[in-house]
């Protein structure tokens, strides 16, 4: 029975440069520049949340400017 690549997905990410992708390694690494992109996607998900609920940062701050 032939098996395609497909089938049969990776149970982890593969490695990058023999360190798996998704450890947590601080300095300049593919691995940290993944964990800054997830965490500046929580945070812009968290302020649209906020916004939402009626706390804009925005609107006080150009309030504020006098716009």
């Amino acid at each position: 029975m032939e098996t395609r690549p497909s089938t049969n997905p990776p149970s982890v990410a593969k490695a990058y440069n023999g360190v798996d992708r998704n450890d947590f390694l601080f300095g300049w690494t593919p691995q940290a520049e993944i964990w800054n992109a997830r965490f500046a996607m929580i945070g812009f998900i968290a302020y649209l949340l906020w916004d939402l609920a009626g706390y804009s940062v925005l609107r006080d701050v150009l309030r504020l400017m006098g716009y």
